[in-house]
């Protein structure tokens, strides 16, 4: 099985993402939207990011225009048919998901796989949406933000997913530049199982006086050797998605380390977000690049 031409679903940030390193890597790579006027947005953002490169060296301006021309746009369905891959990163709607993947199950050639991006949902239930031959080509291919500078994927598996596709997913994480890593279908996978429990418990920390937030953020980031501490982090991936993820894992497990604390919740109530709302654990209203810790408990 090789893959020659890959089909992004959604240019949003993540889609734009995928779609851009999947043409860099090499692959005709067509990606679909809604819209004309998210794909017009997509796409500038994708023209920006090589421009980034170009200006670094890291591509010349040669290979900047190589990967243009194997990237193309569509609104419609019907030019996916013919890929080898189909990966989807639309938003994080589990019926929106299913839907599409059932109207893609009758359209594409059976040799098509067809991942998902998500992050939390059950690659299993999405794959029911489709065919039994097809539910044995289906796999989560999870990539992070932003993914044409992260090097890490994670290939997901279902109890349906045969080995032949599997091993197509991690070859194919491979040829993107990514470090492929193996994991089952199991909410949260393997970053976001360790990930957001940490998170959660950092407000916990915080709600509960043992620090503040930006001693909290120093202890982490200075005493462990992370980039960056919890609350930035948090405010980096934003709170109303790590509420989701969470609120999306405590259903799976019952565990009261997936359970969101009551702090979280109340944030996203309130519309702090992090960054992109321009306050969260900081506020970057007046200064982005310098924020002062918001005053929460």
């Amino acid at each position: 099985m090789e893959i020659r031409k890959v089909g992004v679903l959604g240019c949003g940030l993540m889609g734009a993402g995928i779609a851009q390193t999947a043409a860099t890597a090499g692959f005709d790579t067509v990606v679909r939207e809604v819209s004309e006027e998210a794909l017009k947005k997509g796409l500038a953002g994708i023209e920006k990011s090589l421009a980034k490169f170009a200006e670094k060296g890291t591509i010349t301006g040669e290979q900047q225009t190589e990967i243009r021309g194997r990237l193309s746009s569509t609104t419609d369905f019907e030019p996916l048919a013919d890929c080898d891959i189909i990966i989807e990163a639309i938003i994080e709607n589990l019926e929106v998901k299913r839907e599409t993947f059932k109207r893609l199950d009758e359209l594409c050639k059976p040799e098509t796989i067809f991942a998902s991006n998500t992050s939390s949902l059950s690659i299993t239930e999405m794959m029911t949406s489709t065919s039994s031959d097809r539910q044995q080509r289906f796999i989560g291919l999870h990539f992070f933000n932003p993914v044409p500078l992260m090097k890490l994927v994670e290939v997901v598996r279902t109890i349906l997913t045969s080995d032949e596709a599997y091993e197509a997913g991690v070859e194919f994480g491979s040829r993107l530049g990514k470090t492929p890593v193996r994991a089952g279908d199991k909410t949260g996978f393997i970053v976001n199982r360790l990930l957001v429990p940490y998170m959660l418990d950092a407000i916990r920390a915080l709600e509960e006086g043992v620090g503040s937030i930006t001693d909290i953020d120093n202890a982490m980031r200075l005493g462990c050797g992370y980039p960056m501490g919890p609350f930035t982090l948090g405010d980096f991936v934003g709170l109303d998605t790590t509420y989701y993820i969470a609120e999306i894992m405590f259903n799976e497990f019952r565990e009261k380390r997936f359970a969101p604390p009551p702090l979280l919740k109340r944030m996203v109530l309130a519309g702090l977000y992090g960054r992109k709302s321009g306050r969260g654990f900081y506020d970057y209203t007046a200064d982005p690049k310098n924020p002062v810790p918001m005053n929460l408990v």
